[in-house]
């Protein structure tokens, strides 16, 4: 029951929940935790992909879809880094979790294989509980705030990145584009941090230790661990599995940071997650049969 691959999925979910909530504390600025998460996980995978020489030269247009992985994939951390500080963890957390819909919408529009008639009965669930989740008077007028938009956008980058990724990882191995990505996420990251005038050190002990946090534990170990945890088990159990992210997230949000949760919150989170459940189901819930005339 407690095989080596559950477990390790267990802690890898468990590693991405908390974060969130190190986010949310604000010991650092959203833009420079973006940057310092990427950077300092790439400080462990770079070397070791040197000295065991899995690094290589690829074709000029897989070179350029790595980058734009890279590119979204930083993108993605920024942008939800900034949703967390500006709303909830929790909320931040189940709008970014939306990624999956959005993926399957861009397979119809630029992939030969297309969603089944499942992820469009799981679309309309969740965005159900999205507009649960915000209020039906907010979508009436419109009055969309900044936090709710980016939480939608960092899902969307996310997508941007599995449906690139999708492609590039069926010329390219795991930990060759890992480090790739994640030099140019720190890049792209470092610069735009540049720009915006961040300052890259003068952060406190706690700020320091939660950015470490970040680098080693929510994104090298998490990701290494849920690695291991789809090379062992069944894509479409993991993939549900990680949906409990957002759960453990709003748990731990409402122990450490007295984030309220309100009845809202959970009848639209349970709802999303519901509808994007029932995208990862492989046989159809609805068919469409033709009527034989007699």
């Amino acid at each position: 029951m407690f095989s080596k691959p559950r477990i390790a999925l267990f802690i890898g979910i468990l590693c991405i929940s908390i974060f969130p909530v190190i986010v949310k504390m604000n010991l650092t600025p959203s833009l420079i935790s973006a940057f310092y998460r990427m950077a300092i996980a790439a400080l462990f995978v770079v070397p070791y992909a040197f000295f065991t020489k899995k690094l290589h030269i690829y074709p000029r247009r897989t070179m350029f879809y790595i980058v734009l992985c890279g590119i979204f994939f930083g993108s993605d951390i920024a942008v939800w880094n900034q949703a967390i500080q500006g709303s909830t963890a929790t909320q931040a957390t189940l709008l970014t979790n939306l990624a999956p819909v959005w993926v399957g919408i861009g397979s119809y529009f630029f992939l030969t294989n297309k969603p089944s008639i499942n992820f469009w009965i799981g679309t309309v669930f969740a965005l159900i509980g999205m507009v649960v989740l915000v209020g039906v008077d907010v979508f009436v007028n419109l009055s969309f705030d900044l936090p709710f938009g980016l939480g939608i956008l960092s899902g969307v980058l996310y997508a941007c990145y599995i449906l690139l990724s999708k492609k590039v990882l069926g010329e390219v191995g795991v930990i060759p584009f890992m480090t790739y990505s994640l030099l140019v996420s720190s890049l792209f990251l470092g610069i735009v941090n540049w720009i915006s005038g961040s300052s890259f050190i003068g952060f406190s002990t706690a700020g320091w230790l939660s950015l470490v946090v970040q680098g080693i534990v929510c994104q090298l170990l998490a990701w290494l661990l849920i690695s291991y945890a789809t090379q062992n088990m069944r894509a479409t159990r993991v993939s549900l599995s990680l949906l409990s992210q957002a759960l453990i997230a709003a748990l731990l949000a409402w122990m450490f940071l007295d984030e309220d949760i309100s009845s809202k919150m959970i009848y639209g989170g349970v709802i999303i997650l519901f509808g994007i459940a029932i995208t990862f189901i492989e046989k159809p819930l609805w068919s469409f049969r033709k009527r034989e005339n007699k």
